[in-house]
């Protein structure tokens, strides 16, 4: 027997096919249309969600109370008092029941939106706007 405790892993860990393993990928994408580049998408990936927190400055202002969050299988839609203000096509496929979001009031007066966006298949989405 092999000790692998400094490792905090058990042998059995080190026998699991590759494709177990899970691995986390993260990045950053922009949330204008304009070209402007905002860095308004933070998103991190796992195997079955992808967690994104959007600071879009389009909302500059708006009540972080007033927002709301619509994802589809494919679009996710933020609405302020009802109205869509802003839309975007996802580059995997989600699953709606999983989807949670906190909105709460950001720096410079932009609310952020953390949301936790399950994923309807296993497959590597690699961003979260199209």
């Amino acid at each position: 027997d092999v000790d692998v405790s400094d490792l905090k892993v058990a042998m059995d860990e080190l026998d699991k096919p590759l494709e177990e393993l899970t691995v986390d990928t993260r990045g950053v994408e922009h949330t204008s249309r304009t070209g402007i580049e905002d860095d308004g998408c933070a998103w991190t990936e796992s195997n079955e969600r992808v967690d994104v927190v959007l600071r879009i400055p389009g909302l500059r202002g708006q009540p972080s109370m007033s927002l709301a969050v619509d994802v589809t299988p494919t679009t996710c839609t933020v609405s302020s008092f009802g109205v869509a203000v802003w839309s975007c096509l996802l580059r995997g496929r989600a699953d709606p029941a999983s989807v949670a979001f906190d909105v709460s009031d950001g720096a410079d007066a932009v609310p952020t939106i953390e949301l936790r966006c399950g994923k309807a298949d296993g497959a590597r989405w690699n961003g979260f706007i199209e």
